[in-house]
């Protein structure tokens, strides 16, 4: 019993002590979030029979480790996986191509030689200086004859020809592999620039395979290296034609890895991975602050939704607008929207903006013009959109061309309750608004205890256009919150009065050329040895 438990534990000790298995990881996916990225690699290893351990290089530099899944054969038991970032062996294989190893092993054979030629001269240059001092003293002594003196010389000259015939010959050596090793470093820097990027990262298995050969494994993780925001290009060419809208996403990663040629989705759901199924707590109501009773249900619905389960009824739309949307298909549940891209993408881990097009879509627009003089001196565009929901909108920047000409940017919220989403398309030079004071309608009197300001406001409005607008205008009066304060609206030329803001809309038809003008007038009394700050 004892020499089978000694053979069984010498057996696993010599399977532990085996070299590591090391193989590099490609991406094959990427579902990004707006705080983070589920990265889906895939590798092959040749593994042994018996328990090894594997090496997969090329993972991201920083990851959630409690989400690492591991898929492999039913011949294969992962029995534990950890990342590392530091080298598991002195002779762990370099996690760059095979080309770039290749020069670099070249690079390092080249330098040990120009050292090696560079110590030979410097021993030669030694050996001239010291056969010329010998010379020196030779010379100088007494007692030799003239056939000694000769050979003296003789040998001398042989000597210091043969050593400067060898310090050039390495000389010219030299600079030959000097040459070379910049070719080969000038290569290095340009491969570089094309080779994706490796990082330290690395999972360390230990597994248990069954039969030996060559196995195939599938790996997913989450890491924080990444995030996507939406962004928009909003083109218009006149005030009858839909806006035509294209449907984009700005891809940032910093993992460590390229992702070459990988499968792209965007999802707006949150990157929770919790592993801990949900129990219900007690829900005690009471008096005082809103209090919340902890539930991590939303933590599981949200690694639902990211897993992409069926569960949530998920309404998938098939785009038909364009060749663009034709590659993208949107999945929509209670807490995210997902945009799978079949195109594949190449993303480098380099901290840039990566465009991504999502979708083109024809918006039906109705358009009309908004100017609140007091606040502004020109009026703005305004696309009005019904129905918005169906186009799946995320909050975000969008770009405005308007009549071919770049107007600038605007911010897309469908956050909204209305019924109707507004666009901003920019300010409209062509239609004209002033606002200006009538002194001799405004002033100021005492009465008795008793200041009265009145003041009037002349709102001018012109079209410019070739076309007829509508334009929405607003201005105000001002409230008192103080009974010593008293406000009277004298004129509002049949705005519509909102008497809880103060604010006075009209909602004016102009033809081409066509110029209106409305009047406001209020008067605000008050204690004249009382001062409003405000007014």
């Amino acid at each position: 019993m004892k020499k089978l438990l000694f053979a069984l534990l010498l057996c696993s000790g010599i399977a532990f002590a085996q070299k590591p298995v090391f193989t590099q990881a490609k991406v094959k996916a990427a579902t990004v979030y707006f705080n983070g990225a589920e990265i889906t690699q895939s590798a092959q290893a040749v593994l042994p029979a018996g328990t090894s351990e594997l090496v997969i290089l090329n993972v991201a530099d920083y990851i959630n480790e409690a989400t690492v899944r591991v898929g492999a054969p039913k011949s294969v038991t992962v029995l534990s996986v950890q990342f590392t970032r530091g080298n598991i062996t002195e002779n762990e294989p370099d996690a760059a191509s095979p080309a770039l190893k290749k020069v670099r092993d070249s690079i390092s054979l080249l330098e040990t030689a120009i050292q090696r030629i560079a110590l030979e001269r410097a021993s030669e240059q030694k050996a001239l200086e010291l056969l010329d001092r010998n010379q020196q003293a030779a010379c100088k002594e007494s007692g030799l004859s003239v056939d000694e003196l000769a050979k003296l010389v003789e040998f001398h000259r042989n000597k210091r020809k043969e050593i400067v015939l060898q310090e050039n010959t390495l000389a010219q050596k030299q600079e030959k592999l000097t040459v070379l090793l910049n070719n080969l470093m000038s290569r290095l820097n340009t491969n570089i620039t094309k080779e994706p990027n490796a990082s330290r990262g690395k999972l360390v298995l230990q597994v248990m395979n069954d039969v030996a050969g060559n196995v195939p494994v599938e790996l997913s993780y989450l890491t924080s290296g990444a995030s996507w925001s939406p962004f928009y290009e909003l083109r218009a060419e006149n005030t009858t034609d839909p806006i035509n809208m294209v449907y984009k996403a700005q891809v940032v990663q910093q993992t460590g890895i390229d992702w070459k040629q990988a499968k792209l989705t965007l999802s707006s759901g949150i990157p929770n991975q919790n592993n801990i199924a949900p129990l219900l707590q007690a829900w005690f109501l009471r008096f005082g602050a809103i209090y919340q009773p902890y539930n991590n249900s939303n933590a599981v619905m949200n690694t639902v939704s990211i897993r992409g389960a069926a569960s949530l009824d998920k309404a998938k739309v098939e785009l038909q607008e364009s060749s663009v949307s034709n590659y993208t298909t949107i999945s929509e549940n209670q807490l995210s929207i997902s945009f799978d891209i079949d195109v594949p993408y190449d993303i480098l881990s380099n901290g840039r903006q990566h465009s991504v097009t999502l979708k083109e879509i024809k918006l039906p627009a109705t358009y009309k013009h908004y100017a609140v003089p007091k606040l502004e001196k020109e009026a703005f565009l305004l696309a009005e959109l019904s129905d918005y929901s169906q186009y799946n909108l995320l909050r975000g920047e969008a770009n405005i061309v308007f009549e071919g000409m770049y107007i600038g940017k605007t911010f897309i919220d469908p956050n909204q309750t209305t019924d109707t989403l507004s666009l901003s398309m920019g300010r409209d030079k062509k239609i004209s608004v002033t606002r200006e004071k009538i002194a001799d309608k405004s002033g100021t009197k005492f009465l008795s205890s008793y200041r009265e300001q009145t003041f009037t406001y002349d709102i001018t409005v012109r079209n410019n256009k070739k076309d007829a607008v509508s334009l929405t205008l607003k201005d105000q009066y001002p409230l008192s919150t103080d009974e010593k304060i008293e406000i009277e609206l004298l004129k509002d030329d049949g705005a519509q009065v909102n008497k809880e803001t103060g604010v006075l809309t009209w909602e004016l038809k102009l033809k081409p050329g066509e110029t209106k003008k409305v009047r406001i007038s209020y008067k605000v009394r008050y204690p004249k040895d009382e001062v409003i700050a405000n007014l």
